[in-house]
């Protein structure tokens, strides 16, 4: 009786658990009922249950901006960006609630080949750019092979050449890989929380008031050594402290 007992308890409880969980087609269709407060509370609920995921950041961006958050409509979706930065549709929306924020910052120019290179990163995650290392580095044996126990001259070219090529995407998705772990592991990019606040030359409330900056700002964290200071750099370059509890990292 007691092993019974036992049993029924843990059945009760699997079923508790199960009834509990939230799923995303329900917090969707909160979202699609108009719902917004409630598909915030369920897409978090997942998020905190089930790890991050870019579908679930970029579905809580929609909800948070039609429920006028535009900060948290900002994090999410730059974080959903940092998980899969090749998609278009979580940029056209970051880009879009950007454009209700209050600072329109403008990012210093830069060399060309420098955002032509970032833009080629960034078209693949993590998992892309590894996967395609994976896929060129079988090609490139092949291709070695071809050019090892090919009888003819031109096989032995082709291989040869193909080869080279292969080996250059090899290498070059292997750092990219590698930069876009980087990314996902440092997050130095952070979102201004507070509805304003004044940025410091020092990391202290009597320091001299640099500029102001407004919620939904994205800054990057260049000093998180201090336990309740941050020093942040702008897009544009402009550079300060700030306290912690302002900003959230993406």
């Amino acid at each position: 009786m007691k092993k019974i007992s036992i049993i029924i308890v843990l059945l009760m409880g699997v079923f508790q658990l199960a009834s509990a969980a939230v799923t995303k087609a329900q917090a969707d269709k909160a979202y699609q009922e108009e719902k917004y407060a409630d598909a915030i509370q369920m897409y978090e609920t997942i998020l905190q249950n089930d790890g991050e995921s870019a579908d679930i950041y970029y579905n809580l961006g929609n909800s948070y901006y039609k429920n006028k958050n535009i900060a948290k409509a900002v994090l999410n979706y730059e974080r959903a960006l940092l998980l899969n930065p090749g998609d278009a549709d979580i940029r056209f929306n970051l880009e879009m609630a950007e454009s209700k924020t209050v600072d329109q910052v403008t990012p210093k120019s830069e060399v060309f080949i420098k955002t032509w290179i970032n833009n080629l990163i960034n078209c693949m995650s993590e998992h892309g750019w590894a996967m395609t290392g994976i896929v060129t580095f079988i090609l490139l044996l092949g291709c070695i092979a071809l050019y090892i126990f090919g009888n003819r001259i031109v096989i032995k070219k082709i291989g040869f050449i193909a080869a080279i090529v292969f080996l250059v995407v090899t290498v070059c998705s292997n750092l990219f890989a590698s930069h876009q772990k980087d990314e996902l592991v440092e997050r130095h990019g952070a979102i201004v929380m507070s509805p304003s606040i004044t940025v410091k030359s020092t990391p202290n409330e009597s320091g001299t008031d640099l500029f102001v900056i407004h919620e939904g700002t994205k800054v990057y964290i260049e000093d998180a050594t201090m336990k309740e200071w941050r020093e942040i750099r702008l897009e544009d370059g402009k550079t300060g402290w700030l306290p912690a509890s302002a900003i959230e990292v993406i």
